[in-house]
């Protein structure tokens, strides 16, 4: 069994969460009153931030496969091994899912959605019926990867202070011993 994580697996790791936490940051504003010029920028930043998650995803997904992860620590209690698999398989379920329905949420949408400000990702078709049926699971997905990851900062913070096991440390430290 591995016995820490390969160091393009913390780099990606890392990288993603400021993504994502930039990305909600920016999502949020699209609950509120917007300037329709604010609305289109604020549009192509998320979709452009969106797609670098999406590559970023697969290749996280694609390395995971490939070189597996370490195993838990052989203290941790069986009901804390059960809650940390289903939140780590929830965290990528919720990221697949945000990224499909992203796409197809750009894909069905009425008005352009460009990517970094040059890719128009709509198809020109777009149907209201289906964005809206797709973007309900998209904002379902984004409420419950801010849970998901509520929980694994704290989860993350209880291993470090109160386990006190490598959990943490090994995630955040990139050289060997």
């Amino acid at each position: 069994m591995k016995s820490d994580f390969l160091k393009s697996q913390k780099i990606i790791h890392w990288i993603m969460a400021i993504i994502i936490m930039l990305d909600l940051n920016i999502a949020q504003k699209f609950g509120g009153e917007m300037d329709i010029l604010d609305r289109l920028e604020s549009r192509i930043d998320h979709t452009s931030m969106g797609l670098i998650i999406t590559f970023l995803f697969i290749l996280r997904v694609f390395l995971r496969y490939k070189y597996g992860s370490p195993g838990y620590p052989e203290s941790m209690p069986r009901w804390q091994v059960i809650s940390a698999k289903i939140g780590h398989y929830g965290l990528y379920f919720l990221m697949g899912g945000l990224v499909v329905t992203g796409i197809l949420t750009a894909r069905y949408a009425t008005d352009p959605i460009f990517a970094f400000n040059a890719l128009n990702l709509t198809t020109g078709n777009g149907d209201l019926q289906i964005y809206d049926a797709i973007r309900f699971f998209h904002e379902i997905f984004t409420n419950l990867i801010i849970a998901f990851v509520v929980i694994h900062i704290l989860a993350s913070l209880y291993h470090h202070f109160i386990a006190k096991d490598l959990t943490t440390i090994n995630m955040i430290k990139f050289w060997k011993n």
